[in-house]
């Protein structure tokens, strides 16, 4: 009772605990102020809204698809936000628990919701006039369009958001992001970028059957690792969980707790996205179509 009294307080009042002790706890903001992070998502916010904005006044028609895009892009941002900026971030530092939470929220919620928007036209909007004719010309050079398929391909887009996720989620290599903020950066930029790649091939690139295959792989290889990690027999991420008892667990609960989040409820959200693009599968199948949706640079 006391570990979840200690996070209520922690989440109302947005004030931190130390890492070491819960005796110390909040004296400063939880919330993470780094312009590295910051900067990013601001830019991407205002070009967004920017873009947003020409398009309204210039588009007589299609504001209902404007706004429905608009409302999953916003739905990805401010989830990516909150996971990046948020306590949730601070506490994932504290407990390995938190920042598979973080991880998945990355991943499986923010990426998917943010490529179902199809940002990149209303991002070329938001920028000025000169800029966005330039960056459309060099959208549409060929080696750009060669590189973004491979990039994109099902096989290709899967395979590098599992090696993504198993790389990172070394013993070593986690550990070590946890105590440099550099390797920090770049794990979260990793798996982000990966995501979207493996969602845009899912959901703009593929068929409805081969993207409920590579759902599905997903889920497998996932599950795996989170089964290994829920299962272990000892402590594998010794950095990670070193804060675990402050919060009234041992560090081997700690991991199994996380092992059990990538393992069942990330899971759950690729197993439901499978079923549904088999679903869609099946039923073009019916009608004799499979409608496959491919990006163009604007």
């Amino acid at each position: 009772m006391r570990t979840l009294a200690a996070l209520m307080i922690l989440l109302l009042t947005g004030r931190e605990a130390a890492a070491h002790g819960a005796e110390a706890h909040l004296f400063h903001s939880v919330w993470t102020i780094d312009p590295w992070i910051v900067t990013p998502l601001a830019v991407a916010a205002f070009l967004y809204a920017r873009g947003c904005w020409k398009l309204r006044r210039r588009a007589r028609t299609g504001r209902s698809v404007v706004a429905r895009r608009a409302l999953c892009y916003w739905c990805g941002w401010l989830t990516l936000t909150g996971a990046l900026l948020s306590p949730l971030h601070w506490l994932g530092e504290q407990l390995f628990t938190f920042h598979m939470i973080e991880h998945e929220i990355i991943m499986a919620i923010s990426a998917p919701m943010i490529v179902i928007a199809r940002p990149t036209g209303i991002f070329l909007w938001g920028l000025p006039d000169r800029l966005r004719r330039w960056t459309g010309r060099a959208m549409r050079r060929s080696s750009v369009r060669i590189a973004w398929r491979w990039l994109s391909g099902g096989t290709n887009a899967t395979l590098l958001h599992a090696v993504a996720i198993w790389a990172w989620h070394a013993p070593i290599l986690f550990d070590a992001a946890v105590a440099a903020v550099a390797l920090h950066r770049l794990q979260h930029l990793s798996f982000f970028a990966t995501a979207i790649l493996f969602w845009w091939s899912i959901f703009w690139r593929s068929n409805h059957g081969v993207a409920a295959w590579h759902l599905f792989l997903t889920m497998l290889h996932t599950g795996a690792l989170g089964a290994l990690m829920a299962l272990a027999p000892r402590v594998l991420y010794v950095v990670q969980t070193h804060a675990a008892e402050t919060w009234g667990l041992t560090p081997l609960e700690d991991q199994q707790l996380a092992g059990m989040v990538m393992w069942i409820p990330a899971g759950t959200i690729y197993a439901g996205a499978a079923l549904a693009m088999a679903a869609l599968w099946i039923a073009n199948a019916g009608r004799g179509v499979d409608h496959v949706q491919r990006i163009r640079p604007l």
